[in-house]
């Protein structure tokens, strides 16, 4: 069913019919199917933004809402982004797209702990949104591995969202960093990521020449 959801989908995106607001309920419905079945469309959820953006008697917040959470389950892409811009400035001070854009800074500023802090105080906002919690886990692990060394069992657990010590284990076997002693998580040696590069340019007497001249 899933297959061909995806399939209908695709061919309503292909040419003048991806603006065609009748298509609307079938866009939507498949919103709420990437909900559910955890997996994503980018350019049918920016279709449904457009379509609201086009015909605003058609605009639904709820769905608005779900678009912008499953946009966060992409980062680092900019998804987000591409999303926010298509919804008018007024809209996004209203509940709770206000209280998703707030905890898309969070995330984009990598301030995890206040971002699982945010999420524990209103659970209800990614009701619905199968594996939301391990999809922002995954944007946090890359962001660890782009930045440490070697993090703390502890820090790491919270950076994560609070989760066991078991579960931590798993994300840390998932990206391969090492446990050592003193309940620290070898990461990567940053050194070895940094590639350095010489450029030399060459200039010739020539090629300058005219611009020497032209500024006597």
């Amino acid at each position: 069913m899933a297959e061909a959801m995806r399939a209908t989908v695709g061919s309503l995106l292909k040419g003048i019919d991806r603006y065609n607001p009748e298509n609307l309920a079938t866009l939507e419905r498949y919103v709420d199917m990437q909900a559910r079945e955890n997996t994503y469309d980018v350019e049918a959820n920016l279709a449904v933004l457009k379509l609201y953006q086009f015909n605003p008697g058609y605009y639904q917040t709820e769905m608005t809402a779900l678009i912008l959470l499953k946009a966060l389950t992409n980062l680092p892409h900019t998804d987000f982004m591409l999303c926010k811009c298509l919804i008018d400035t007024a809209r996004l001070e209203e509940e709770p797209i206000s209280r998703i854009v707030q905890l898309a800074f969070l995330l984009e500023t990598c301030q995890f702990k206040d971002f699982w802090e945010n999420l524990r105080t209103d659970p209800d906002i990614i009701a619905g949104i199968v594996g939301f919690g391990d999809c922002v886990r995954k944007y946090v692990c890359h962001v660890v591995s782009a930045t440490y060394q070697t993090i703390p069992h502890s820090l790491l657990q919270e950076l994560l969202g609070g989760i066991s010590e078991f579960e931590v284990n798993q994300w840390i076997t998932k990206y391969g960093w090492v446990p050592q002693d003193g309940n620290v998580i070898f990461i990567m040696n940053q050194d070895d990521s940094i590639k350095t590069k010489n450029i030399t340019e060459k200039i010739t007497f020539d090629s300058v020449a005219a611009i020497m001249a032209s500024a006597l």
